[in-house]
């Protein structure tokens, strides 16, 4: 879409409503490494941040490398990361991904968006996460089930595809506040506008807020 003045003039004061009620927030996934940060991301499908930095206390104790992982048996990789479901999956991409890390990139997690979209495993959104939070690069919109729901609700889009929404929100929001933008909703999603019952006699957007999906007695 092309955004109109006024749909900007909106999202403006959403992010600046956002800046100051969450001015610290920031990824929840515990990571000291990029490398880390890549792995908890792919283990945080259909799961919560939570879950994962439970399981990933123990797995970067035991899996510090590229190669480590790499290396891992798939049998034992699953086991390690059972609790965050889908572990099979998971296992086979972050094995794939390492693999690959360590045959093209030295071992390295690379910065550019085609090389982390091209490992297994790593979609848009992954990307995005890594970019934006261990690299410090605003490549786009992180946009995952909060910022999907809070989107619509917002009235900052109409698109139901995570890449549609993205591109809704890259030209509503000014690059500069694209990763705390992320982080921002993410948080809000977790703590004000949860998926039932959003909690809206407490948000500070209430009042610019449009509702948009939420029935008759939420809220």
């Amino acid at each position: 879409m092309v955004a109109s003045a006024d749909a900007k003039k909106h999202a403006a004061r959403i992010v600046r409503r956002l800046a100051k009620a969450y001015p610290n927030a920031e990824c929840a996934l515990e990571f000291r490494t990029p490398l880390q940060l890549l792995v908890a991301t792919i283990l945080s499908a259909q799961c919560t941040d939570r879950r994962v930095n439970l399981v990933t206390k123990d797995l970067f104790r035991k899996y510090r490398t590229a190669a480590d992982f790499a290396a891992a048996p798939l049998p034992e990789l699953e086991k390690a990361i059972q609790s965050t479901g889908f572990f099979r999956n998971k296992a086979r991409n972050i094995k794939a991904c390492c693999q690959q890390l360590v045959d093209r990139f030295e071992g390295e997690v690379p910065e550019e968006m085609e090389s982390l979209v091209g490992l297994p495993g790593v979609g848009r959104k992954t990307a995005n996460v890594v970019r934006g939070t261990a690299f410090g690069v605003a490549s786009g919109v992180v946009v995952d089930t909060h910022v999907t729901r809070i989107a619509h609700r917002l009235g900052l889009t109409e698109q139901t595809d995570a890449v549609k929404i993205e591109r809704d929100l890259m030209e509503l929001i000014p690059r500069s506040q694209w990763i705390d933008f992320s982080h921002r909703l993410i948080h809000h999603g977790r703590q004000i506008c949860v998926a039932r019952r959003p909690k809206c006699g407490e948000c500070p957007l209430a009042d610019v807020c449009p509702k948009v999906g939420v029935g008759e007695g939420e809220g």
